[in-house]
């Protein structure tokens, strides 16, 4: 019998466990990577046209993962544009914001940024004819805020609104969510997973990733058969 804190070495040995391991995956945020169609049509097409804006000021709309980042991106490189949280805005950065005459304020949400420097960045924007293209998941027409005259700025903005993607861009968006892993999948296990899943770009990237760590955990390639195991008939 092993004494205390020896450590037995001739019983059985249990197979380790592999980890599957949390790799970044990096999107192509590039316009010829854009994934285009009815729910984003309208976005797109703004963003192609600039600077005939029906305004110098524009806020895109839509749910979480709808593409109003790729499209920022691409309308940030056309333009020159800076790229900025409204978290981290502050009333003396404004003026260093908007020095290349364009900005980007990325994922506005209510009660997340400074409304004092947001309404001064606003006014700067409009004396200097400055662009300014705002991304958030909700319209600000009902958020709570302390600044009337912000709250009267912000309903008054041009707002163009992506939807929920449709069957074809859902299957669209679950194919290129593959190849961003560098995986290459057949039509029939898309077809399976689209048909399973929220009709939603978070529970396409959801699932799509759930796969990858499958595959990973288990050995296994990414394929219907696994598919089904993970996303069973209901």
């Amino acid at each position: 019998m092993p004494s205390p804190g020896a450590i037995a070495t001739d019983g059985p040995k249990s197979e380790p466990t592999q980890l599957a391991l949390a790799l970044d995956h990096a999107e192509s945020l590039a316009r010829e990577d854009f994934l285009a169609g009815p729910p984003n049509a309208a976005a797109l097409a703004l963003i192609e046209r600039w600077p005939d804006w029906p305004s110098r000021t524009i806020l895109l709309r839509g749910p979480e993962g709808c593409g109003k980042s790729h499209l920022a991106a691409i309308w940030a490189r056309a333009s020159g544009a800076r790229t900025l949280s409204p978290r981290v805005l502050e009333g003396a950065d404004v003026p260093i914001a908007l020095a290349t005459g364009a900005l980007v304020l990325e994922n506005l949400a209510e009660g997340c940024f400074d409304e004092a420097a947001l309404f001064h960045l606003l006014n700067l924007a409009r004396e200097e004819r400055a662009y300014v293209l705002i991304t958030a998941r909700s319209a600000p027409a009902n958020w709570r805020l302390e600044v009337p005259d912000l709250a009267s700025r912000l309903r008054s903005l041009a707002v163009v609104a992506l939807t929920a993607p449709d069957d074809a861009l859902l299957r669209a968006v679950v194919v290129k969510l593959f190849a961003d892993r560098q995986l290459s999948v057949d039509e029939s296990l898309v077809s399976f997973l689209t048909t399973r899943i929220e009709r939603s770009f978070v529970a396409a990237r959801t699932a799509v990733e759930e796969l990858d760590r499958a595959a990973l955990r288990l050995k296994r390639p990414v394929t219907r058969a696994l598919a089904r195991e993970l996303f069973r008939e209901p």
